[in-house]
């Protein structure tokens, strides 16, 4: 039996991303040049010998940067239940909330499925030019939504045109930290991802107490200023470490990953981990009134989930570099499925609900902080296949809310289940690479 620190001799993971490489491209190439292994914006360095620089004043300004974007983008999928439960029970009580939560589902559909698009951009005309037009976008939908009184207008402006500005504005953020560090990548990457935390405690509970005072429109409002200025720290802190340069797309490039296993089951396991992942950030208000929990207290949900997440994230980023990277992700996916079917389903009482939530935060904080790490090269093409899951899965979930009557019991056991199972493909990657051996660092 090898020892938990034993590195694996093949295809080691590569430092700065997370990604596979076994020191030669699909055609004996060297890994630095291999057709299609830089995306996502990553500006391609000519450079091949120079390494990045691993810290400095410019590398930790763009993760500055990047922390604000962050806050601005995943703060909203970390509160996708504030907006479920305002719209399902204030705004349009006409709808299902099947209906409603397709708001958040394009949100989170757009955010992954830009990013071939993005990426392109981004390598063609640099990150910067790209969240510029994100950030239009994002701050103009928005405003948009803050004048909004029917539902069309909600899903076009919130879900669609704010959607669209999320992923222009998240991709980059994080792919261009990859050409700024090396070793720390991973660190740098967790700092990042802390900013949807930070934003997840602050964001909802501010937004609540404003709509109490003044209204949901100015409420949507002074959230859009702060995010206009935050991401206007994000603009000018931006900056690719070499010149872009657009890569030439061909039909080796887009079969290259699923001719690797590893790859695919990485990719099949994100798609059904997606399927459940967001049901409970979704339902989360909603499931805690069920279980009587008073609504003064279940709006603070998403920001003890949010909590949870910051401590999350940061301890993965500790340990990955102590037990490694696909163990931390593999041992928080896993997690997060097992919370769900044996805490999620038989929690009663309103301490132990909000316990829940802290302990689900500190697992998928996990997750979300290590997943641009674990894909490595192939972000976009993973994005894309998730993305649609993460369309589908919460009407999914409101239709069997809606069959059953509005009994949570069998969205948290499809929840479960289909975590478990997503995280059990992930595993399976990890299992490609080390073989069957339980302690491996990975």
């Amino acid at each position: 039996m090898s020892s938990i620190y034993d590195e694996i001799p093949s295809a080691q993971l590569i430092e700065n991303s997370g990604g596979f490489r076994d020191g030669k491209g699909s055609e004996g190439e060297d890994a630095a040049t291999a057709p299609g292994l830089v995306t996502q914006g990553n500006a391609v360095n000519t450079d091949t010998s120079a390494a990045p620089p691993d810290g400095g004043t410019r590398a930790w300004l763009v993760v500055l940067g990047g922390w604000c974007a962050v806050f601005c983008t995943f703060w909203w999928i970390n509160t996708i239940g504030v907006w479920q439960d305002y719209y399902v029970n204030t705004m349009l009580p006409q709808y299902s909330a099947s209906t409603i939560s397709w708001i958040p589902s394009f949100e989170g559909f757009l955010i992954f499925t830009m990013g071939p698009i993005v990426g392109r951009l981004s390598d063609s005309f640099g990150p910067r030019c790209v969240v510029i037009g994100g950030s239009i976008l994002h701050v103009f939908g928005l405003m948009m939504t803050s004048i909004s009184t029917k539902y069309y207008q909600v899903l076009l402006a919130q879900g669609i045109c704010g959607g669209m500005g999320l992923g222009a504005i998240y991709q980059p953020a994080m792919s261009n930290i990859a050409s700024w560090f090396g070793k720390k990548c991973v660190t740098a990457h967790g700092v990042t991802a802390t900013g949807s935390s930070i934003g997840g405690i602050i964001l909802p509970i501010m937004f609540r107490q404003l709509i109490g005072r003044i209204s949901f429109g100015w409420a949507m409002r002074t959230a859009t200023f702060l995010m206009l200025f935050l991401l206007s720290i994000f603009i000018l802190t931006t900056k690719a470490r070499v010149a872009p340069r657009p890569q030439r797309v061909t039909r080796e490039n887009l079969l290259h990953p699923f001719q690797d296993m590893r790859m695919v089951l990485l990719m099949a396991g994100f798609v059904v981990f997606n399927l459940g992942v967001w049901i409970p950030l979704n339902y989360m208000i909603t499931a805690a009134l069920m279980t009587g929990m008073q609504p003064n207290l279940a709006e603070y949900s998403p920001a003890i989930f949010s909590a949870g997440s910051l401590f999350g994230g940061m301890l993965s980023g500790l340990f990955a570099d102590k037990i490694g990277t696909y163990n931390i992700f593999v041992l928080s996916c896993l997690s997060s499925g097992i919370l769900v079917l044996a805490f999620w389903i038989p929690v009663t009482g309103d301490a132990a609900t909000l316990v829940y939530y802290a302990l689900l935060g500190l697992s998928t904080g996990a997750f979300f902080s290590l997943a641009v790490a674990v894909i490595g090269y192939w972000t976009g093409v993973n994005f894309f296949f998730s993305s649609f899951p993460a369309l589908v899965t919460n009407p999914i979930a409101g239709q069997i809310l809606a069959r059953d009557g509005g009994s949570y019991w069998g969205v948290k056991v499809y929840c479960g289940i289909v975590i478990i199972v997503g995280a059990l493909l992930i595993l399976g990657t990890r299992l490609c690479q080390t073989g069957l051996v339980l302690w491996a660092k990975f």
